[in-house]
């Protein structure tokens, strides 16, 4: 049995990705707070922002695997906040390093004792991985940290036949996106004037290059952008 594990799969690029891989014939289960809108699809509703979620649900997380010959595990939840260097409260910068990369780690501790060879982990970066804009402080943080994360992965994981990737999407026209910037149209054209193919990223688009990477081992270690090609300023 071949078993998607993702985070904050229902909605947006998690949902497409959950879709995507229950349609190749795997198991889905979901660790968010709110349920997945996928029929057979295992719903776990967990708050990876609380420390201890681990230590509290981990039974439950691997005896939703239990009998998975691969799984895929896709960290794909993440907290987008507004702040800067300036402002930005060690409390709040905590929440996002726990949701965006020590929810993470804690993941992988539960699952890897139970995931074979051919299984994959697959994080979901961000083009603010690798650089930064301003007011988004602790995303940016997060982000640039979880980029390092897989590549630790790849390293630590050696002779184990799991392979690793980030996956970087750019814009993506998702509920995060529309509510961090206030659901402004303008704003939302800006972002897809900064790309060169001129819209939008699709969440479909970013699940298919997710799919890509769990299933492909020889890109173990690699930082992939799905960005649609920005302009370089």
């Amino acid at each position: 049995m071949k078993t998607l594990v993702i985070t904050g799969g229902s909605k947006g690029i998690g949902l497409a990705t959950a879709r995507l891989f229950a349609a190749e014939g795997y198991r889905v289960v979901n660790i968010s707070r709110s349920p997945i809108a996928l029929a057979g699809a295992v719903q776990l509703g967990i708050d990876i922002a609380e420390p201890d979620w681990a230590a509290r649900h981990g039974e439950a997380v691997r005896a939703a695997v239990a009998g998975s010959e691969r799984i895929a595990l896709v960290h794909n939840a993440g907290l987008l906040t507004k702040d800067s260097v300036a402002n930005v409260d060690a409390a709040a910068l905590h929440r996002v390093l726990q949701v965006n990369v020590v929810a993470c780690v804690q993941l992988d501790q539960l699952l890897l004792p139970l995931m074979g060879a051919g299984s994959a982990i697959v994080y979901v970066g961000s083009t603010l991985g690798e650089k930064a804009v301003a007011g988004s402080c602790a995303y940016v943080v997060s982000k640039h940290a979880l980029i390092g994360l897989m590549r630790a992965t790849c390293q630590d994981l050696a002779g184990r036949g799991i392979h690793t990737a980030c996956v970087c999407p750019g814009f993506t026209d998702t509920e995060m996106l529309r509510a961090h910037v206030g659901q402004a149209s303008e704003v939302l054209e800006a972002l897809a004037g900064n790309v060169t193919f001129g819209r939008l990223i699709e969440p479909e688009e970013v699940a298919r290059t997710i799919h890509f990477c769990a299933l492909n081992a020889v890109i173990n270690g690699a930082v992939i952008h799905a960005n649609l090609g920005q302009f370089e300023r």
